[in-house]
């Protein structure tokens, strides 16, 4: 589920924004962090939507956002619930940007910025999620809360704590090489 890096031009644009959040890091129901089975098919649900059909996409993402709530009224400790939230709600946004435009990404981002938060809150060693508020940070604007040296930093902590996840060393070797096209 790699998605290739944003050309330099679009990558300030806030329509993007959904893209590299949650399109650009492996979900994975197997990580190394213990989840709720409610948590587990979220994730999975998020993960599978990527290959489905356009037309199914929202119905599979509403339906691991809801597995997700559920999963976090189950146990709003459970850092999988708080993440297969933060992946959900991140690709609605996203497919509800090529309808309703950018503006879509700005009611949302605020809570899609404290689940992933809340994550690591409770999970700061969960490598998906190290890398998804990393290439988050890479990503948005400054104006935004984007960060790209905190978010390299992020990135090379999650390879360093799962060093054989080929995406998660795509997205670290992809920001070096972000970071020396900017110089």
């Amino acid at each position: 589920m790699h998605v290739a890096p944003l050309p330099r031009h679009s990558r300030t644009t806030l329509a993007m924004v959904a893209l590299f959040l949650f399109g650009a890091v492996a979900v994975r129901a197997d990580q190394p962090v213990s989840g709720s089975r409610s948590a587990r098919e979220a994730l999975t649900l998020c993960a599978s939507a990527d290959s489905a059909p356009p037309a199914d996409r929202l119905s599979i993402l509403s339906l691991g956002q809801q597995r997700a709530e559920e999963a976090v009224r189950e146990n709003s400790r459970d850092p999988m619930a708080h993440f297969a939230v933060f992946c959900n709600l991140g690709k609605r946004v996203e497919t509800r940007r090529g309808t309703h435009g950018f503006l879509a990404v700005l009611g949302d981002l605020g809570r899609i910025r404290r689940e992933i938060d809340y994550t690591l809150a409770l999970a700061p060693n969960y490598p998906a999620a190290l890398a998804a508020k990393g290439q988050m940070l890479m990503e948005l604007p400054v104006v935004f809360g984007g960060d790209p040296q905190e978010g390299q930093g992020l990135l090379r902590r999650a390879a360093s704590l799962d060093p054989n996840d080929s995406q998660i060393r795509s997205l670290l070797a992809d920001s070096l090489e972000a970071a020396r096209d900017t110089r």
